[in-house]
């Protein structure tokens, strides 16, 4: 699994790749219409599909002339479980943080109750 992390972290850390991905999610599209909104080269956006492609983020296939992209869900499902990991971890420190901070909070009110007699 840490190395399809790996490639897939790799694959997002670019944002024209990322915006592939955003585009791809509303549906299939040919390489043609992936590439319109950008202001690259072809060969650009080929070595980009490429490194998605590799990662497993896209699937391509081959219909006559054209060469429709899919997106594919599970590598995007292996980070998000991965980070969900983290998540619970995080999530749990800071409900400790939040029982301490409220402790001090209270301590704090009492301590002016006190002063104030």
């Amino acid at each position: 699994m840490a190395d399809h992390l790996s490639s897939t972290f790799s694959a997002l850390s670019d944002p024209t790749r990322r915006a592939i991905l955003a585009r791809l999610s509303q549906g299939e599209l040919s390489v043609k219409e992936l590439a319109e909104p950008f202001s690259i080269t072809a060969p650009t956006i080929t070595k980009h599909l490429k490194v998605l492609e590799h990662a497993g983020l896209i699937s391509r296939s081959r219909n006559a002339q054209k060469r429709p992209c899919r997106l594919q869900c599970a590598p995007l499902r292996e980070v998000a479980e991965w980070v969900e990991q983290y998540r619970r971890s995080w999530e749990h420190s800071m409900n400790r943080l939040d029982e301490y901070l409220a402790g001090l909070q209270e301590g704090g009110q009492t301590y002016a109750r006190k002063k104030k007699r």
